[in-house]
Order: structure tokens, then sequence, then C-alpha cells
């Protein structure tokens, strides 16, 4: 995937779509995007490696992601280390899976929704180093950092 830097104006008219509308309309709009879910999924996955920052993390480690989509869960693959990068499949030992719904990843990923309410109200299963998922948010700079 690519290492670019995010655009920081692209990024908040994402942040401003998703802030903005429900789940369902959130859905429909993403799925009309050339490529569907998947692409948006991609997308999104492809930011998250270029706004990983090795320099913040305290440790390697293998994040599963299950986001359910209305076509089915897709399943990528981040490892953190020295850098990042993401697969689109399932890991062989993850540190940590983290299971939610389409948007309640995105707006996980863009700070609208904090991963301790999540987990608790059920939006976000998780399994594996659970303390690690609670400071994994940091090791990705906000655009403009």
């Amino acid at each position: 995937m690519s290492d670019a830097r995010l655009d920081p104006d692209q990024v908040q008219q994402l942040a401003e779509v998703v802030q903005s509308l429900g789940d369902d309309d959130l859905l429909e709009v993403l799925a009309a995007q050339p490529g569907g879910y998947k692409a948006s999924l991609d997308q999104a996955f492809e930011g998250m490696a270029a706004a990983y920052n090795p320099a913040k993390a305290t440790r390697e480690a293998v994040f599963q992601w299950d986001v359910a989509t209305p076509e089915g869960v897709e399943t990528y693959t981040v490892r953190c280390g020295d850098t990042c990068t993401v697969e689109h499949a399932k890991a062989e030992s993850p540190t940590v899976t983290l299971g939610l719904s389409l948007p309640d990843f995105l707006r996980l990923i863009l700070g609208q929704l904090d991963g301790m309410q999540a987990f608790m109200s059920g939006k976000l299963k998780l399994t594996g180093d659970v303390m690690l998922a609670q400071v994994m948010q940091s090791w990705f700079d906000r655009p403009g950092e």
C-alpha cells in the first residue's frame, strides 16, 4: 500500500461526511463509491499506514481488523514495527483482534468514537492484548502533526 502522507483536506472532508451521516446513509454513500465498501476500506487502511509513526509505537504488534459491511466481514492485518504494513487478509497470530461495523470503524480511526466507550457499549469487540488496544491510536499521527 501507499506510504504517501495524508492530505489533511481530504481527511477533514471525510471526517465531516462521516460525522454528518447516520450509519445507513453513510453505508449508502460508501456503496456508491467506485469499488464500493472494499475500496473505501482500502483507502482507510492506506491512510492508517501513512499515519503510522514508529517513534510513538511502544512495541511491535499485529492488529487484525474485522470490519462488518453489508456484504460481509472484510479482514485486514496491520503490522506495526519499524514500518507499518497492511494486507487484506487474516493474521496468523494477531496481537489484538478488533471487530466493529464499517461506520464505527471510520468514526474510530477519525477520532469521532472513543475506543473505550465503543468497547464498553459493545460496538467494538476485542480479543488479545486489550491493554495494547487502548494505546494503539497514539501510534498514528493526525493530519498536520
